[in-house]
C-alpha cells in the first residue's frame, strides 16, 4: 500500500534523573511528555529504591502508559525512560524500552536513541555465546554488548562495549553505581545534561525542552563520545570513544534534527532549533524568491521557517491552516490505513485568509509527496487559493537514513524519483523551490565537517552493509 506521509519518522527520546531523596517517577514522566514528539509508539521506564528495580512499558503515548497509580508503585530516586519510534524492530510490547538486563556488577538499564548499524552482527555474536534476546530491536543488542563487555567496572565495561557500537547511539544508562550518558563519536543525536535547580540532583535528556520541563538547568551537551558518570553530587567525564573512519566528518549531528526533529525551544549545538529554521526560511527566500500576497507555513514544524521567509521577503505572515491538536504527526501511526485520511483530520485551511490570495506555502520537507499534495489541494478548493507556490527549507531527500530516523527506501523517496518540475506537478503547486546544501549548511550556523547531510548527498558518515531503508527488519530478517 502507498504510504501517504510526507515527513521524515522520528526515532526515540531517552530521559534520565538521579536525585538525592527525592522519587523521579514523575520527573521522568514529566521529561518523557516533553520528549513525547520523538516517539509515539511506546514508552517506559525504570526505578530504582537502593534495592528493587521497578520497570514499567507500555505501548502507545506516555499518558497511555503511565497513570497516579503506577506512578506512586514506581518508587525510586534514580531512574531512566524512554519514548520510542520503532526504527530497528517493528512496533511490538517487547520491543520497548528501556532495556533491563542483569551482569556480573548488576543490574544495566539502557535507554537508547538512535540506531546502530552492526547489530546483526554483535546480536549473532552474542548469541553464539548463548545469550537469549527477548526482542527484534538494536537497544537490546547495545544492552547486552555493554553488560557483557570485559571490565572489572561499569566504566571499564561501558567503554568496552561502547567501543563495539557502530552507528547512532546517545543512551542513557542506569546501574546500581550512577547514571551514565554516552554519545558516540560523530554525536548523531542530541544528549545533553543539566542540573535540578532545586540541586538535588542531576538530569540527562535528548533536547533541553525536556530539561525545562521539570525545572533543571541547562549544564552541557555530551560531547561526541564522551561517556559521563552522574550521581547525586555532580558529574564527571570518565572516557571517550574513538571515532572508527570517516575522519572528513569531525562531528555529524543530524541536519534533520535541525529543521524537523527536534521541537524549536530545544538547543542544540549551542543554538537555538526556532531560531536556526527561521534562518533557514531566509535563506530560502533569498534563494527562491516568489511575487505573491502572503505566506503560510505548515504545522507546526514549518511556522519557523515561514516566518523567517515572510521576514526577508517582506511579505505579511498569516496563519492559514488551522491544526487540530488532538491529531499526532501523520507518520506517527505506524498502520498504513490508520494514516489514509490523516491530512484531512490534521489540517484545516482559514479560507477567508486565503481566498483568492496567490500564497507562498513554507514546509521543512517533502519525503513521498502525498501528504504535500493533500495540501495543495486543499489550499486550492477549500482555501480558494489562487495561486499555490511551495518553499521547502530543506534540500530534497534523495537517500534514506541509517542512523535513526525512518525514511523508507529508495523507491518511497519522491526526491530520488523525480526531479524537482516533476515533484512540483505531482502536488499540483504553481511553483516549487528547495533550500539548496550549501544554503541549508551556512543557515545553520554549523561547518559542513559537523552536520551529517546524508540524506541529501548520500554522503553517510559510517560504512554498513545492508542497503539504506532496510535497516528497520534487519534484525528480523537475520534471526538465528
Amino acid at each position: 500500500m502507498e504510504r501517504d506521509d510526507d515527513k521524515l519518522k522520528d526515532e526515540c527520546g531517552v530521559f534520565g534523573v538521579i536525585a538525592t531523596q527525592r522519587p523521579v517517577a514523575r520527573l521522568i514522566h514529566f521529561g518523557l511528555f516533553a520528549l513525547q514528539h520523538r516517539g509515539q509508539e511506546s514508552a517506559g521506564m525504570a526505578v530504582w529504591d537502593g534495592k528493587d528495580l521497578n520497570v514499567r512499558k507500555g505501548m502507545g503515548l506516555v499518558s497511555d502508559v503511565f497513570d497516579d497509580k503506577n506512578l506512586e508503585s514506581l518508587k525510586g530516586s534514580w531512574g531512566v525512560g524512554h519514548v520510542r519510534y520503532s526504527t530497528t524492530g517493528g512496533s511490538l510490547l517487547q520491543n520497548a524500552g528501556p532495556f533491563a538486563v542483569d551482569s556480573n556488577l548488576g543490574f544495566i538499564v539502557v535507554a537508547h536513541n538512535g540506531n546502530v548499524v552492526n547489530a546483526d552482527e554483535l546480536r549473532n555474536e552474542l548469541i553464539s555465546r548463548h545469550i537469549r534476546f527477548n526482542s527484534t530491536t538494536d537497544s537490546e543488542v547495545i544492552t547486552q554488548v555493554l553488560a557483557n563487555a570485559p571490565g572489572a567496572t561499569w566504566p571499564e565495561k561501558l567503554k568496552a562495549g561502547a567501543s563495539r557500537l557502530r552507528g547512532a547511539f546517545s543512551l542513557a544508562i542506569l546501574t546500581n553505581e550512577k547514571l551514565f550518558a554516552i554519545r558516540d563519536p560523530f554525536g548523531i543525536r542530541p544528549l545533553c545534561v543539566g542540573q535540578l535547580t532545586d540541586g538535588e540532583g542531576w538530569v540527562v535528556a535528548s533536547e533541553t525542552c525536556a530539561l525545562d520541563t521539570v525545572g533543571a538547568a541547562h549544564e552541557r551537551e555530551v560531547a561526541p563520545g564522551e561517556i559521563i558518570a552522574l550521581d547525586e553530587t555532580g558529574y564527571q567525564v570518565i572516557n571517550h570513544l574513538e571515532r572508527w573512519e570517516a575522519p572528513e566528518h569531525k562531528a555529524a549531528l543530524c541536519a534533520a534534527e535541525l529543521f524537523y526533529i527536534a521541537r524549536p525551544d530545544s538547543v542544540i549545538a549551542n543554538k537555538s532549533v526556532y531560531m536556526v529554521r527561521e534562518n533557514l526560511g531566509r535563506h530560502l527566500a533569498m534563494e527562491h524568491p516568489v511575487e505573491a500576497d502572503l505566506v503560510i507555513g505548515v504545522p507546526d514544524s514549518g511556522i519557523p521557517a515561514a516566518t523567517g521567509f515572510a521576514e526577508q521577503s517582506g511579505l505579511p505572515y498569516k496563519e492559514g491552516l488551522i491544526k487540530n491538536r488532538y491529531i499526532g504527526r501523520t507518520f506517527i501511526q505506524p498502520d498504513q490505513q490508520m494514516r489514509r485520511r490523516s491530512v484531512q483530520l490534521k489540517l484545516n485551511p482559514l479560507r477567508p485568509m486565503l481566498e483568492g490570495k496567490r500564497v507562498v506555502v513554507v514546509d521543512d520537507s517533502i519525503v513521498r509527496g502525498n501528504t504535500t499534495k493533500g495540501i495543495v489541494h486543499m489550499l486550492r478548493t477549500v482555501g480558494g487559493a489562487k495561486e499555490v507556490h511551495l518553499r521547502i527549507s530543506a534540500p530534497p531527500v534523495l537517500h534514506p537514513c541509517v542512523l535513526g530516523i525512518d525514511t523508507g527506501t529508495y523507491e518511497e523517496l519522491i526526491g530520488n524519483r523525480l526531479t524537482v518540475d516533476e515533484i512540483r506537478e505531482y502536488v499540483d503547486a504553481d511553483s516549487l523551490g528547495y533550500l539548496s546544501t550549501g544554503n541549508f549548511a551556512e543557515a545553520t550556523g554549523l561547518a559542513w565537517d559537523n552536520i551529517c547531510l546524508a540524506c541529501f548527498n548520500g554522503r553517510y558518515p559510517i560504512d554498513f552493509k545492508y542497503r539504506p531503508g532496510g535497516a528497520k527488519t534487519v534484525l528480523e530478517i537475520n534471526r538465528v
